[in-house]
């Protein structure tokens, strides 16, 4: 069986950002920055990572792809799900957040596989109708550790749901790691809670399909190949295999 093929949405930034590596001339241009751990960890659970650009269109995109990442990133724009900005609202990125939301109604459309990872997680809950809360004070600039050398250490625990797929490859409690200014507020309709933190924070949804998987933390960062990424990587094989014999 050919390997699947997964794209991994990633940010934009102007040049001027990194001016002290690149020539003043192209200052005004950008660039497309993925973090590289998004695809180590695909392609050490056995999947093909592709970087996706966005500039072509979300359907000729998703036509190619087996399975889809949503990464982390900037704060989502509060207009989506009808919230006034919060005085301590991060930097927005407007256009990705329509990037990233044609993709992720796309794969919808298409019953594609998608694991959407902070950043990600949210947008899939503000997708599915639900809020977030704008401004976490405890969490803002924490620190997103990697396993350490004995592979076990990490931030905080989470409390998986009993019967979720989440909780088919992730013991009922989880060491998971923490980087997120933003959390859930109200939950999307049709998403399922999958993991819960000791104060109530939302860490985990799922579509009521199994067709989406969101983590509010950063298993890209964790020890590997990840239960999280060899879910999806077996999903988008899956994906791939039904569409080569229909």
């Amino acid at each position: 069986m050919a390997k699947p093929l997964i794209g991994i949405t990633g940010r934009r930034w102007p040049l001027k950002r990194v001016k002290d590596y690149m020539p003043k001339a192209t200052w005004e241009s950008t660039f497309d920055l993925h973090m590289s751990d998004y695809a180590g960890s695909v392609a050490a659970a056995g999947g093909i990572p592709v970087q996706l650009t966005r500039d072509a269109g979300a359907e000729d995109v998703l036509e190619h792809l087996d399975g889809l990442i949503l990464s982390g990133g900037a704060d989502i724009d509060p207009d989506l799900y009808g919230a006034e900005p919060h005085p301590r609202l991060g930097r927005l990125e407007k256009d990705r957040d329509a990037w990233e939301m044609a993709l992720l109604n796309g794969a919808r459309r298409r019953h594609l596989p998608v694991l959407a990872i902070c950043r990600g997680f949210q947008l899939v809950n503000v997708n599915f109708g639900g809020s977030l809360v704008q401004h976490v004070e405890e969490d803002e600039g924490s620190g997103h550790p990697r396993w350490d050398a004995d592979g076990r250490t990490a931030v905080h625990d989470v409390h998986v749901v009993s019967g979720t797929i989440t909780s088919s490859f992730l013991s009922s409690v989880t060491g998971v790691n923490s980087l997120h200014h933003q959390t859930v507020d109200r939950v999307g309709e049709g998403l399922v809670v999958s993991a819960v933190a000791p104060d109530g924070v939302v860490e985990g949804l799922e579509s009521s399909d199994g067709e989406i998987l969101a983590v509010q933390w950063h298993p890209e960062l964790l020890g590997g190949p990840d239960p999280t990424f060899r879910w999806i990587v077996a999903e988008s094989a899956k994906y791939a295999e039904a569409r080569t014999t229909n």
